[in-house]
């Protein structure tokens, strides 16, 4: 028997058919999409690695590091037992990695039955490491992104969850911690305008790339709401804070830091001026200001620490060039009235060097690097100046504006200036760096939110 069918019932059959064949057909046209991206990206990277390894070689020129440990970046690392529980802790940098310690101790403290794998990908970070833990964690460079890498890597180390400090993320890394259902943790995240255009510029990889990440811990709302725009669900976002402001001062470190600044002024109680984290086209302005404020403080040490190791040499050259006399951390000698300069030519010791200082510049802000750790200083309650440009710590200068803990220099002049003032006006001083220590009092608790993400991803 046959059933009429009115032509509105059969269009509509028609049309919720063809509606189910179009989106299956988008739904597997977009997962092959995606597939072809990551196969173009892997490609990409597989034809760049001969020019990965020259731009090692050239880099190692002046930081001969870079020379060693080459099997570590594409996964030939010790393996770990099997029946051994592993936490891994990705840090890019000494910066990341500096950052992480605390976290990094508590995990220790928490778990003590698990391994504590840290991975770096510079020397710098590898030194940090091994500086504070020794051979309490497992520690090797991170592989490079790289699926045959990645998968020599986590079979060796096999990660029950991996924690990547801020913001470095990798398509086959995040990926291939899905696949193996390891959860991914991306603690005290930050995403900068600029970094969001760029990743949005690669959307077809970075949105699938979000949805297989556990869970973002951001720093602050806006990081978070530049996450969801680039395509991070709402329920994998949490705005944490930065723990950078739940760094602990122990007794041990603030005697450290009275000891060294006595060492540094003397008999006649000279102040200290420490720039700190300066890049190249930095430390020029900060000699000129530094000639400038002689005017007025002649007996003025300057501590001038370069971000980067491999600039230490060229760094002091500068100095010596400007006529100053030049004394360097690594001598172990304490500076001189005859010393103008003391070139902070050490690793791991600029959190001790804000405690023994009067007056904080931070660099990477004279130039558009982003800027540096601004709560360091802060901690210590020194006033803290800084250039321009600091999208990496937007929330935390803002932060530090509003209570007045900083301010921003333009340029030589205004560093100058500012110094010159601070230095005229002892109550003033006192009175920037307190607001400063206020603003990291007020805004500690972000560890213990990290945590609490943490204990559910290990549950």
């Amino acid at each position: 028997m046959c059933f009429p069918c009115s032509p509105i019932i059969l269009n509509t059959l028609i049309i919720k058919i063809t509606w189910v064949e179009i989106t299956a057909w988008v739904e597997k046209h977009k997962a092959l999409t995606i597939f072809m991206l990551r196969f173009l990206y892997t490609l990409l990277f597989y034809l760049m690695v001969p020019l990965l390894i020259l731009r090692l070689l050239w880099r190692s020129q002046k930081a001969p590091e870079y020379r060693k440990r080459w099997g570590e970046r594409f996964g030939f690392v010790p393996a770990i037992p099997a029946a051994q529980k592993v936490i891994w802790v990705h840090s890019v940098s000494v910066g990341e990695t500096m950052a992480a310690v605390p976290m990094i101790k508590q995990l220790q403290a928490r778990y003590p039955e698990a391994l504590l794998a840290v991975t770096t990908m510079t020397p710098t970070g590898s030194e940090r490491v091994q500086s504070v833990f020794c051979d309490s964690v497992y520690h090797v460079y991170a592989p490079y992104d790289l699926p045959d890498a990645l998968g020599r890597f986590l079979a060796k180390v096999h990660p029950c969850l991996l924690i990547i400090m801020e913001t470095e993320l990798w398509p086959n890394l995040i990926r291939q911690c899905r696949h193996h259902d390891i959860p991914v943790v991306l603690a005290n995240a930050r995403l900068s305008e600029k970094s969001a255009n760029g990743y949005r510029k690669f959307s077809g990889l970075t949105s699938p790339m979000l949805k297989d990440i556990s869970c973002v811990a951001a720093q602050h709302k806006n990081d978070g709401a530049r996450f969801l725009a680039l395509g991070l669900t709402g329920t994998q976002l949490e705005v944490t804070g930065n723990i950078k402001f739940d760094v602990n001062l122990d007794d041990d470190v603030k005697s450290q830091a009275e000891l060294l600044k006595s060492q540094w002024r003397g008999e006649s109680r000279r102040p200290v001026f420490l720039a700190a984290s300066t890049h190249r086209g930095e430390d020029q302005i900060i000699l000129d200001s530094f000639e400038q404020i002689r005017l007025h403080c002649p007996e003025l040490l300057l501590v001038l620490v370069p971000r980067h190791p491999e600039r230490f040499d060229e760094v002091a050259e500068l100095c010596l060039q400007r006529g100053f006399g030049l004394c360097r951390r690594s001598s172990g000698v304490s500076p001189s009235l005859n010393d103008q300069v003391l070139l902070g030519d050490t690793m791991g010791e600029l959190l001790l060097f804000f405690g023994a200082c009067d007056i904080a510049f931070v660099g990477g802000s004279l130039v558009p690097v982003g800027g540096h750790n601004l709560i360091e200083p802060a901690i210590w309650a020194v006033p803290v100046l800084s250039g321009p440009h600091l999208f990496n710590f937007s929330e935390a200068s803002r932060l530090l504006r509003e209570a007045q803990g900083m301010a921003i220099c333009e340029g030589a002049d205004a560093i100058a200036e500012q110094i010159v003032a601070l230095l005229q006006d002892v109550q003033a001083a006192e009175r920037m760096g307190n607001a400063a220590k206020s603003v990291t009092d007020n805004n500690r608790g972000a560890l213990d939110k990290l945590f609490s993400i943490i204990e559910h991803q290990l549950s």
